[in-house]
């Protein structure tokens, strides 16, 4: 009597983690975006000090794109999209990679080639959510 008491009255099941609305590559892009205008606003301030403190905080950011792009790789993205989409393994990493080039520069050329690789994970990522 008591497992019928305690046993789940509802069984739902979902392809992620959790039911969906949890993930966005929009938070990744975020993330980026700050990244590419601390790379303008540095190339426009030669004062030393707002480079260090410009350096700090784009380097932060950058990984946070990062944690956010592994994230919807791990967490989201599953065999049925890999098989349907079978570049995205190679464009989340070049986006890593675009990701991690963009932490070590001040060029804001490569905080827009991480936004341009982000935007095509977008751009899958709302397929998917089509389906």
């Amino acid at each position: 009597m008591l497992s019928r008491l305690f046993a789940p009255k509802v069984t739902v099941s979902a392809h992620c983690d959790l039911p969906c609305g949890v993930y966005d590559p929009a938070q990744a892009r975020i993330e980026a975006e700050s990244v590419k205008a601390i790379q303008d606003k540095m190339a426009a301030n030669d004062d030393a000090h707002f480079q260090a403190r410009a350096t700090t905080i784009k380097e932060e950011r950058a990984e946070l794109a990062k944690h956010h792009v592994s994230v919807l790789w791990s967490d989201y993205f599953k065999p049925p999209h890999f098989e349907k989409y079978p570049e995205l393994h190679q464009l989340i990493n070049d986006t890593l990679k675009s990701l991690s080039a963009a932490k070590g520069s001040k060029d804001p050329a490569t905080g827009q080639k991480a936004l341009d690789y982000i935007a095509q994970i977008d751009k899958i990522f709302w397929e998917t959510k089509k389906a």
